[in-house]
């Protein structure tokens, strides 16, 4: 083919043309590593500047000689000790009853395993926030062979039954602390009963048509989101892992870890309010409430909660008297200290680990892989002898 003056071939054509898809190509695949690369890094960036931020605005102007005279001279160290036993039992107990999710789907990993697994997992978590979850599966897979697809899989149902009792303790203590929402109401000036007389049945009519038709218009806009279908696949897993529990072999048993994981949690939590002075006398039901809302507002991905759980906290402390500043360094010294106790557990795991020797679960599908080879080469040898 004559191209000004010489002769193309075609295969220079069609090298040109595969040398420009291939530069194509390149292109985007360059471009999807920046891509994957900026996402992780916002994964990493985003919750700690959402936590940070959130911090900053709280403490900023704070005397931070102050907090540190309460941590030194007014604050009980004794009620803090106390309360580690039980942060670290927590975990215990959420290794063994994870260790005995996985039984239904065969997998029978070390009861040490599992709990070296649950320590890293949350230490994990304060880098970035829910890779926990993978960590645990992907340590369980290192050192004892379990399947990672199973062990993700198990997770679904713990965190199930984790929020089905979360909601139920929120719905009951809801409903013992109305007079506190009602306190809250009146300090702000609120009273829902004036607001409630002062509608006409036409008035009432007219709210029922809008709140109708303000929630069909968010069903229509939810369903072009995508967070409608991460919603609905979210329950969807927890409907699938509640589903699950009737594989767990002795049920009692399990409902006993997850009740002492959760009990644990708030002891770990209430001991410290007889830290100090302020916080000691706001009793069992201040201390739930606190509590659950702290459960609740770490749900934010930001590193164990930091900025979310500390505003939450605070707001509800505020709320049953405590004075702002109070408020301010109960949270922060709690949550500060909880913290380098989730640091030293996940250290102290992360040695275990290097000390223990991995053993390679042999499964039903890793011994038939095997078996198959092994008829390969009698049947060769046989024929060779024939």
């Amino acid at each position: 083919m004559l191209h000004r003056g010489g002769f193309v071939s075609i295969s220079q054509r069609h090298s040109k043309k595969n040398g420009f898809f291939f530069e194509l190509r390149a292109f985007f695949r360059t471009f999807a590593g920046e891509m994957k690369i900026r996402s992780i890094i916002l994964k990493i960036l985003l919750p700690l500047v959402l936590g940070a931020a959130i911090l900053y605005w709280m403490y900023r102007g704070e005397d931070w000689q102050q907090i540190r005279h309460v941590m030194t001279d007014e604050m009980d160290w004794t009620w803090m000790l106390l309360s580690f036993p039980f942060g670290i039992l927590a975990q215990l107990f959420r290794g063994w009853r994870w260790r005995q999710t996985l039984e239904p789907v065969g997998e029978r990993p070390r009861i040490s395993t599992s709990i070296h697994s649950i320590f890293l997992s949350y230490a994990a978590s304060l880098l970035i926030p829910r890779v926990g979850e993978f960590t645990r599966c992907g340590v369980l897979n290192r050192y004892d062979g379990v399947s990672f697809p199973k062990a993700l899989g198990t997770v679904v149902t713990e965190r199930a039954i984790d929020s089905l009792l979360v909601m139920g303790i929120t719905a009951i203590v809801l409903l013992l602390e109305m007079s506190t929402f009602g306190m809250f109401f009146h300090k702000t000036g609120t009273n829902l009963h004036s607001i409630l007389h002062g509608f006409s049945w036409a008035g009432y009519l007219v709210v029922a048509v809008c709140a109708v038709a303000i929630l069909i218009l968010l069903h229509f806009l939810l369903r072009k989101l995508s967070i409608y279908n991460k919603v609905r696949a979210t329950l969807s897993g927890i409907w699938q892992g509640v589903v699950s529990l009737k594989d767990v072999r002795n049920i009692p048993l399990f409902v006993c870890f997850t009740l002492g994981i959760w009990v644990s949690y708030f002891l770990h939590y209430y001991l410290t309010f007889f830290c100090f002075d302020f916080t000691a006398d706001l009793g069992f039901g201040c201390a739930l409430v606190t509590f659950i809302v702290g459960s609740i507002a770490v749900i934010v991905p930001t590193p164990n909660g930091a900025g979310p759980w500390h505003f939450a906290v605070k707001t509800m402390l505020i709320l049953y008297g405590v004075q702002d500043e109070h408020a301010l360094y109960f949270v922060l010294i709690v949550h500060t200290v909880q913290t380098m106790l989730v640091i030293l557990l996940g250290v102290y795991a992360w040695l275990a680990l290097n000390f223990t020797e991995v053993r390679v679960a042999l499964s039903e599908d890793s011994f038939s892989s095997r078996a198959e080879p092994q008829s390969a080469l009698s049947e060769s040898q046989s024929n060779n002898n024939y």
